[in-house]
Order: C-alpha cells, then sequence, then structure tokens
C-alpha cells in the first residue's frame, strides 16, 4: 500500500501554480483524491499513466470537499470510467450531487454584494465557474470514523473551509491526506486559503485535530507533501 503525489502544474492569471491530488494504492486498486479544475482530466490520468498505473483499475474517486478545483473533472472520470465508485461526506454529497445549492456559491454571490469595484469582474466570473460545474452522484456516503479503502483508511471529519470536508487517515502508513484542511506554506501546515473558510474558527480545530494525529506525512492538495520525520 502507498500514497502517490500526482503534482499537476499549470497557469491561473499569469502566475504558475501545482495541485496535488494523491493516488491511494491498494491490493492493486487506485483511488483518486479529488480531481482539479474542470478540463484537467486528462493532465491527471497522463500522471497517473507516467507513474505506472492503469486506468482499469482505478476504483475508486474521493471528493475531500465541493470546490471547483476538487470536483472541476469529476464528471469526465465518471464518464470514462463508469464503474467507478465516487465517495464524499454526506454533507457534501449534496452540493456535489446538485440536490441543494453549494455553500461555494452561496458565499460567492454573498460576496459578491460587497466586493470593490476593481474586484467584482473576477467575482462575476467565479459565480459562473461554480454554476457550470456539473453535478456527479455519489455512490458512497461517508461520516467521521468509517474505516473505507479494504480497513485501510479512516474518514477524519475536518469541517472549515466547508462544512463537510473531509482528510483521510491511514494509520499503517502514518499518513494523512489533507485535502484542504491544511496547506503547506514555508515549511509548516497552515490553514488553506483563510480568506475563504466558511468557518475559520472550525478550520483552525480541523487543522488542530490532523496534527495531533501525529502522522510522518501529510499530503497537502496545496503545497504539497510535508514531512514531520
Amino acid at each position: 500500500m502507498k500514497i502517490v503525489e500526482l503534482p499537476i502544474e499549470f497557469e491561473f492569471n499569469g502566475q504558475k501554480n501545482t495541485i496535488y491530488p494523491s493516488l491511494i494504492v491498494v491490493n492493486g486498486e487506485i483511488t483518486l483524491v479529488d480531481t482539479g479544475y474542470t478540463d484537467f482530466y486528462p493532465l491527471i490520468e497522463n500522471e497517473i499513466l507516467k507513474n505506472g498505473y492503469e486506468m482499469k483499475n482505478l476504483k475508486h474517486i474521493i471528493i475531500t470537499h465541493y470546490d471547483d478545483d476538487h470536483i472541476g473533472s469529476l464528471y469526465d472520470f465518471k464518464a470514462k470510467y463508469p464503474w467507478v465508485n465516487v465517495i464524499a461526506s454526506e454533507i457534501e454529497s449534496k452540493y456535489i450531487s446538485g440536490e441543494i445549492k453549494s455553500e461555494r456559491l452561496v458565499q460567492a454571490e454573498e460576496m459578491l454584494e460587497h466586493m470593490p469595484q476593481e474586484e467584482i469582474e473576477f467575482g462575476k466570473w467565479f459565480i459562473q465557474q461554480l454554476k457550470n460545474l456539473k453535478h456527479v452522484a455519489i455512490d458512497k456516503k461517508v461520516h467521521d470514523g468509517d474505516m473505507i479503502l479494504h480497513n485501510e483508511c479512516r474518514v477524519v471529519a475536518t469541517p472549515g473551509h466547508t462544512t463537510g470536508h473531509i482528510s483521510l487517515y491511514f494509520p499503517s502508513l502514518k499518513s494523512v491526506i489533507t485535502g484542504d484542511a491544511a496547506a503547506h506554506e514555508n515549511q509548516e501546515m497552515v490553514i488553506a486559503n483563510p480568506h475563504f473558510c466558511l468557518n475559520v474558527e472550525h478550520a483552525e480545530l480541523s487543522l488542530h485535530k490532523i496534527k495531533n494525529l501525529q502522522a510522518d506525512n501529510y499530503y497537502c492538495y496545496h503545497g504539497g507533501k510535508f514531512t514531520l520525520l
């Protein structure tokens, strides 16, 4: 069993960026954690193939939370590999499937009303990005403490960035996939993008919670792997 980082490089507003979806390898099966922005499907698939894995072995996709850089390409993956089992928390499932309007879209629309004039164009663009996301049904809804992936992975509720955000703890590997519960910045783990956290106080508690797991490795979606060894 192992966790493989999938660094995806891209440009946004003229700046180079990298996100780090994760690939979990258990018993010959592979599980993708988060799917990047819309149209990132070929970039992520290419990175999986580059690491020597075959897409026919993709059994699960786990979504840590509803944000456009995490669920953007979920629809494309599910369309090409319909057998894939999509896993998310019960709370986030309602947004991903389109059952109810997402918290992030509600937040974006509320923020637009108070934005400075020079930021309004971006605010409108971001709202449209969220509205363009295609809904996908969730195959398995999980809760805090659930054991998944052949009992090798424990679901850890880490609310704050969004209400239903989850992280993934692997006791045998002493590793955590943090999603946006933590970002790796300047050789430390911090709250990811606190300006957009739906509840900063809860985000701080969640960061403390995953730090208390005392893992050796934390796989952060923003900033990449943080190692305590």
